[in-house]
Order: structure tokens, then sequence, then C-alpha cells
């Protein structure tokens, strides 16, 4: 073997290995910055909710919606209208707190099981609202584009909630039966 072709091998392993643990030094530094910062914000807003009483009182009043189709269709289109969307959606806080009350219902006895997958659905309509410019930005788009784009993604999100429901609640009816 040539002593140019081991020197070239050694050099480029040394590069990719470098370049993995990079990666893996800004998937770290990633995390701790910007994730479990996030997850601990979440996990106390879900504590406060649920330990001053306010997460019961908002959960009686998702008992009647998330307990029936129809409550259900009105839920997902409530938090689907595009000026309520941005601001339930950021980050996903208000669906992850509205999982949990939603989801202790289920458990409790209070919704039936076969309506789980439609609650989920009808609560996570405005998640990815705050990505819409977020998204366009990272490619690039011309104001213009986010202009028309942005509003266009939240009316079209608005239209496709009753579908998505209605969708999800046809599906729950071949689950649990």
């Amino acid at each position: 073997m040539s002593h140019n072709f081991i020197l070239a091998l050694s050099s480029g392993i040394g590069r990719v290995v470098s370049t993995f643990v990079q990666a893996g030094r800004e998937s770290v530094k990633l995390m701790l910055s910007t994730v479990l910062p996030f997850m601990v914000f979440v996990s106390a807003i879900v504590g406060i909710i649920m330990g001053s009483g306010l997460g019961q009182r908002i959960a009686d009043g998702l008992a009647a919606l998330a307990g029936n189709p129809w409550g259900l269709l009105a839920l997902g289109m409530v938090s689907a209208i595009p000026v309520l969307s941005p601001i339930l959606g950021p980050g996903a806080v208000i669906p992850q707190t509205i999982g949990v009350l939603v989801g202790t219902l289920i458990a409790g006895g209070k919704i039936p099981p076969h309506l789980a997958l439609p609650a989920l659905f009808a609560i996570h309509q405005p998640v990815g609202a705050d990505f819409i410019p977020v998204g366009l930005s990272l490619t690039e788009a011309e104001p213009e584009t986010a202009e028309v784009g942005v509003p266009a993604v939240l009316y079209a999100k608005f239209l496709v909630a009753p579908v998505e429901v209605g969708a999800a609640l046809a599906v729950s009816f071949f689950i649990y039966q």
C-alpha cells in the first residue's frame, strides 16, 4: 500500500469522526439551551393549572365538548380559527395542557375511550401554526410570499379541521368496537 493512500484514508476518517463529534456537541448544546427549558416550562404550566384547580374547571368545560362528536367538531373548529391558532399553537403548550386534561377525563371514565383519537385531532389543530413563518423564513421566502402564505395555511387548516376530526371519528368507531 502506498503511503499517500494510508494518509488520505486516515485523514478522511478523521474528518468524518470530527464532523460527527461536532454534530454531537451541537445537538447536546441545542437540547440544553432550548428543548429542556421548554420541557420545564410546559411541566410548570401543567403543574400550576392542575395544582390551582383551574385544570378541573377547564376539564369540566371540556368534558361537555370532548364527550360527544359534535362537541369535538366544534372544539376542532374553534382551535383552528385563523386568529386564535397562532396564539394557541406556539410550542403546543395549550394543546399539551388540554391533552393532559382530556387524557385525565378519558382515564376517569368521563369521556368514552373511542373518542380519544378524535379528541387528539380536535385539540391539536393549532399545533404548528407558529412554525409557518419560521418555515417560510428558513426557505428564504420573499416577504410577499409570507404575507400570502401564512394566512393561506391558517385558513386551509381552518377548512380542513372538521374533515380531520370527522375522519378520526369515523376511524375511532372501528378501534374500540
